[in-house]
């Protein structure tokens, strides 16, 4: 009798703006690692060795499931969609004082229209 499995999606990015995505059938009761090495040796199998070295940095990247981080031994099912997240380079808070410096905080947003001789933000 033939092993019941399941189907998920496996999503991943090694540069910005540059997704991948692969759909795969996998045994029930798989792991995430697990679906990692079976994506790894199919898409190795159909393109061929070119991406070897960034493939294997996959390994290196923070895995969840549908938006939620979850550990390398979790358990996937049926229709999840596993991510795999690079870390960020940047402060997400770091980057939005930056872009905030660059517009300038007279001339933008609710400081825009204000009354002269009022004080900033009325």
């Amino acid at each position: 009798m033939a092993e019941p499995t399941c189907q998920v999606t496996l999503c991943w990015s090694l540069a910005p703006r540059h997704v991948q995505e692969m759909s795969l059938q996998v045994p029930e009761d798989s792991t995430v690692e697990a679906v990692l090495d079976l994506c790894v040796a199919q898409w190795l199998q159909s393109q061929g060795s070119a991406d070897a070295a960034s493939l294997s940095s996959l390994k290196f990247q923070q895995p969840g499931i549908w938006g939620h981080k979850v550990a390398w031994g979790h358990r996937v099912q049926a229709g999840d969609r596993i991510e795999l997240y690079r870390p960020l380079k940047v402060d997400p808070k770091v980057a939005r004082r930056q872009r905030f410096k660059r517009q300038g905080k007279g001339r933008t947003g609710l400081f825009a229209n204000r009354k002269s001789g009022s004080a900033a933000g009325y």
